[in-house]
């Protein structure tokens, strides 16, 4: 089995992950409300996700 002949420092071992950016979420539009919201994800506002009603929203309180 092979084993490594030197221990690798903590900076070699970090540079492997020092290359990531975070990128923001993709927003598209609600075809039921017409609100921003992220992609693939029921709709905050209105509870919909694809046509179909998956959360129940209570009315707002005035």
């Amino acid at each position: 089995m092979a084993v490594p002949k030197r221990k690798q420092s903590k900076q070699r071992t970090n540079t492997r992950f020092a290359n990531f950016k975070a990128t923001a979420a993709t927003l598209v539009e609600c075809p039921h409300c017409h609100e921003l919201k992220e992609a693939h994800k029921v709709c905050a506002k209105c509870g919909y996700y694809d046509g179909n009603e998956v959360v129940a929203q209570d009315e707002k309180k005035n």
